[in-house]
């Protein structure tokens, strides 16, 4: 259980006494609207009501006001010599339980549930050069659990170009990014050890790292990208045995943790003895031509894991991912990886090999397609829903937007009834809340992305029980 300090709580409250009505009141809507957001997270143990008095410096009836608030509608729980522990409400609103749900028929609906774009152009010739070659591979069994000695190299040397010398033998291929997470973190953990992880985050990541029955820990992230203090005192305080980490236009903030950040909290890492599994997989999708900072991995080369893919490089139907393992922890990997498959499909790892040999002259359209929609789904954004913060990323798939009430789980059931499909913020965040916010990716045409924004500002004109553009105090 967090202890949250009530210098840390009070910190978090800002200027909340500015508001208006009773004090207690007011008190109790910040302090909801902090966990209903996931800045305070579910589970957390709140200060006393002395102590959260002497901090704020206001009567005791008003803190002891505020949580019986909370109790009331369920976002506090209070238990005699355990203190007062946040929670969430029982939703019954309705929402997309699970990212992009299977059972629902996109057809004629403008689908924002999945940041993945189209194939680029050019793997209908790289599926045909792969195919003759594959007569030679015929005449084996097929199975490489350690991948293509090919499209290890051609892995390898992409590394190595970006500073961070890597042999091929280093590198181990699997079906894709998840599989590749999934893999690491049976390596490295087990039933019972904690794992730390961003929130927000990557959902079906998170599932995959709780069904190996390690027990996930949560840092929310701040405004400005990652907390480097909370993240290191959480490391200190929890010792978590891995960490996972998106660090490049994390998913869905699509914050790029800076060069210097990187070198501190790899060292962090080293010193608790937390192994980190950095995924790199939108690393490729920087939009802005900024300089990108050293992979992760440069910062402690022989402790750190690097998960890769090309799903939202070149195409999510490939299938293909990687990680860039120390060379001393290979056979371990490879270990692990036994039991769950024996390696990628042969063709598909060739055609991947043809492609990263051309990124060159592939990647800069991807970006430049990528740069158009973002922009244009940014101005739509900011036409028909004005009231809806968000920050332009440097790369990535998606938008991270605040909306200015906690309605996100309500906002997806009318959406999808009015033709666009949404997840909820909710879903992002590993120990629940983030309700205020939702994830728009922009891997839609331009014309598909504005008539979609448009049919989210009228869902959420209908939450709100206002018309779309119209701001309510």
């Amino acid at each position: 259980m967090r202890y949250l300090p009530a210098s840390t709580l009070s910190s978090l409250l800002g200027d909340w006494a500015d508001g208006t009505g009773p004090a207690y009141r007011v008190l109790a809507e910040r302090l909801r609207l902090l966990i209903a957001d996931g800045r305070i997270m579910p589970g957390s143990r709140l200060p006393s009501e002395r102590e959260l008095t002497d901090a704020l410096g206001v009567s005791r009836t008003t803190v002891a006001s505020a949580y019986r608030e909370l109790r009331d509608n369920g976002y506090l729980i209070s238990r005699r010599g355990s203190g007062s522990v946040t929670a969430l409400p029982t939703k019954v609103e309705p929402r997309l339980a699970r990212h992009q749900a299977p059972w629902i028929d996109t057809a004629g609906l403008y689908d924002f549930t999945c940041a993945a774009p189209s194939a680029i152009p050019g793997i209908s010739t790289a599926v045909a050069s792969a195919a003759a070659e594959m007569p030679v591979h015929l005449t084996t069994p097929g199975y490489h659990p350690q991948g293509l000695p090919v499209l290890r190299a051609e892995i390898a040397a992409a590394y190595g170009e970006r500073g961070l010398p890597t042999s091929p033998d280093q590198i181990i291929v699997t079906a894709g990014a998840l599989a590749a997470t999934s893999i690491a973190v049976r390596a490295f953990t087990q039933i019972g050890d904690r794992v730390l992880t961003e929130s927000p985050t990557h959902p079906n990541s998170v599932d995959a790292i709780r069904r190996s029955g390690c027990r996930v820990v949560a840092v929310p992230m701040s405004p400005g990208g990652w907390d480097l203090p909370l993240l290191e005192a959480t490391i200190r305080q929890t010792a978590p045995r891995a960490a996972w980490l998106v660090a490049d236009f994390q998913n869905p903030t699509g914050f790029l943790l800076p060069a210097a950040d990187r070198q501190q909290l790899a060292a962090a890492f080293a010193r608790s003895r937390t192994t980190a599994i950095v995924d790199e997989t939108l690393f490729e999708l920087s939009l802005d031509g900024q300089e990108m900072p050293p992979p992760f991995a440069s910062y402690d080369p022989d402790g750190v894991i690097t998960v890769g893919s090309v799903s939202k490089s070149f195409w999510g139907g490939l299938r293909i991912g990687w990680m860039r393992v120390p060379s001393s922890l290979v056979a371990r990997v490879l270990d692990a990886r036994a039991s769950l498959d024996l390696g990628a499909p042969v063709l598909e790892q060739l055609v991947v090999a043809d492609l990263l040999r051309q990124r060159a002259t592939l990647l800069p359209e991807r970006r430049a397609a990528l740069a158009q929609r973002r922009d244009a789904l940014a101005d739509a954004v900011a036409r028909d829903l004005p009231s809806w913060n968000f920050r332009l990323p440097g790369g990535g798939l998606s938008l991270w937007c605040e909306l200015p009430e906690p309605v996100g789980s309500s906002l997806v059931g009318v959406a999808q009834r009015n033709g666009a499909l949404l997840v909820a913020g909710s879903r992002f965040s590993p120990d629940g809340g983030l309700e205020s916010f939702v994830r728009l990716p922009f891997t839609l045409e331009v014309d598909a992305l504005r008539e979609g924004v448009a049919r989210v500002a009228e869902s959420y004109a209908s939450v709100r029980g206002a018309r779309p553009g119209v701001m309510i105090a």
